[in-house]
């Protein structure tokens, strides 16, 4: 699926779009199963970014996050037989303001974060972009599990140990 040939009235409605078509098209596959699409997007308060288009574009969106705020903002669609839910979950960003120009190129050669929406991934190198994060680290990594877990239990699902 190419994510930039979707089009929505803001991030919250761009990621919620992507994450249903992208729920849509497993359950299409495999009706009679619970299946979760989700997706990420990052909105500065005027600027949608999704992943960087090549090494040019991620260096510049890094760039012009530093010394800024911005937000993640991840969907979720969970789709199966009796359940059609979708949410979304927001987390405020901090770059830190003394990052070089040098230490951006350096990760964004290092190919880490490129497959990632802003072009960061902070489970690894790219933490040291921000100073701050507030809000939910699993939502910031890629999937808000709490609130996933909170619609499976609202319909029944109890966790019933480990089998191996």
């Amino acid at each position: 699926m190419d994510e930039r040939a979707f089009d929505a009235p803001g991030p919250v409605a761009l990621a919620r779009l992507l994450a249903r078509e992208k729920a849509n098209a497993v359950w299409a596959r495999h009706p009679n199963r619970v299946v979760l699409g989700a997706d990420q997007v990052v909105w500065d308060g005027s600027e949608v970014f999704g992943k960087p288009r090549d090494p040019e574009d991620h260096h510049r969106r890094l760039a012009a996050m530093r010394g800024q705020h911005h937000d993640l903002v991840t969907a979720v669609c969970m789709l199966g037989p009796d359940l059609d839910v979708c949410f979304d979950e927001t987390t405020r960003m901090h770059v830190r303001a003394d990052v070089t120009d040098a230490e951006i190129a350096a990760y964004v050669a290092s190919g880490e974060g490129s497959g990632c929406a802003g072009g960061y991934a902070v489970e690894g190198h790219g933490m040291f972009l921000f100073e701050r994060i507030e809000g939910d680290w699993h939502n910031v990594i890629g999937l808000p599990v709490a609130r996933v877990l909170d619609v499976l239990r609202a319909r029944g699902w109890r966790y019933g140990g480990v089998h191996g």
